[in-house]
C-alpha cells in the first residue's frame, strides 16, 4: 500500500512562548520539528507498511526549512520526502492548506508515478490546534474520510480502522483511497539511529512551487482572517481560608461564595 503522511512543522511545543514587543510569538528558543500528531500517523504508515508490504512517503508545505522535518521523517521510515514550497503559508486559514496540499499531492503522483492508497494528516497540529485540514483536504481531494484513528489492518472492502471516541472506539470499514486523521495510538514514534540519521542528511528532496501546482486564485483565498494573537489574562490571587476546625472552613468558603454571588 501506497501511503503519504502530511507533516506540519511546528515550534518546539516543551517550551514556553510568549508574545514579543511585535505582538508575535517569540520563538526563538522554539527549535522547530515535526509536529507531534504527525508523528504518530508516520509511525502508524510505517508500522503498516513493514506488516504488509508499500512504502510511506511524507510532504510538507511550507517555506524552505521545512525539509528539516522531512530529513527527520526520512530517518524513521520515511521511504520518499517531497516539499510543497510556499513562503507566505504561515498566514493561510486551514482551507488554504488542505487547497494547496490537495494540489501538491496531484503533482507528486505525478513526479512518483504512483497513486497513494491512504493519505494520513494528524488529528492536529500543536501550534494552531486547529484539527481541520484533513477534514478539508479530503473534501478537495474528493475521498472518503475517517477522523482520530489508532490502528489500521487490511480488509476485504480496503481498511478496517480503530477510531477514537470519548467513550470508547468505533471499528470502520472503508475502501481506499482514503484520507484520515491519527490520534495517539498506544505506542510512541521510534527514535533515528545515528546511520539514519546521516543517511537522511545527504537526501535531496525534491521541491514543489506552489506556482507549479495549478492552484487556483479562489483556492488560496482565505475565508478566515486572522485578526492578532493575545495572552490570556494573569490569573488573579485566590483567597485563603485559615479556620481551625473543618467545619468552620466550610461554613467560611460558603460564606465567600455567597458573597461573591457564586451560589
Amino acid at each position: 500500500m501506497e501511503i503519504l503522511v502530511c507533516i506540519k512543522q511546528v515550534p518546539d511545543d516543551s517550551v514556553e512562548i510568549r508574545l514579543g514587543a511585535d505582538g508575535q510569538p517569540d520563538l526563538s528558543a522554539a527549535d522547530p520539528q515535526g509536529n507531534a500528531f504527525d508523528t504518530y500517523a508516520q509511525e502508524l504508515a510505517v508500522r503498516f507498511v513493514e506488516e504488509n508490504g508499500g512504502a510511506v512517503t511524507v510532504a510538507s508545505v511550507g517555506p524552505e526549512d521545512n525539509k528539516t522535518c522531512l530529513k527527520n521523517a526520512l530517518a524513521v521510515g520515511a521511504a520518499k520526502a517531497h516539499h510543497i514550497s510556499d513562503d507566505g503559508i504561515a498566514g493561510a486559514d486551514a482551507a488554504v492548506t488542505a487547497n494547496l496540499l490537495a494540489a501538491g499531492i496531484k503533482k507528486i503522483e505525478e513526479a512518483d508515478g504512483v497513486k497513494f492508497d491512504l493519505i494520513l494528516c494528524g488529528r492536529e497540529s500543536t501550534d494552531a490546534i486547529g484539527g481541520e485540514v484533513g477534514e478539508l483536504l479530503a473534501e478537495a481531494l474528493g475521498l472518503p474520510f475517517v477522523s482520530d484513528i489508532v490502528e489500521a489492518v487490511p480488509d476485504a472492502a480496503g481498511l478496517k480502522v480503530k477510531k477514537e471516541l470519548e467513550s470508547g472506539y468505533l471499528m470502520v470499514e472503508t475502501p481506499v483511497p482514503a484520507v484520515m486523521t491519527v490520534s495517539k495510538p498506544d505506542y510512541d514514534p521510534r527514535y533515528p539511529t545515528i546511520k539514519s540519521k546521516l543517511a537522511a542528511r545527504k537526501v535531496k528532496i525534491p521541491t514543489i512551487a506552489k506556482a507549479d501546482t495549478g492552484i487556483s486564485a479562489d483556492a488560496e483565498t482565505p475565508k478566515v482572517v486572522f485578526a492578532g494573537f493575545e495572552e490570556p489574562p494573569k490569573r488573579e490571587a485566590g483567597v485563603k481560608i485559615q479556620e481551625d476546625e473543618p467545619a468552620d472552613a466550610v461554613a467560611k468558603a460558603f460564606e465567600i461564595m455567597t458573597a461573591d454571588k457564586v451560589l
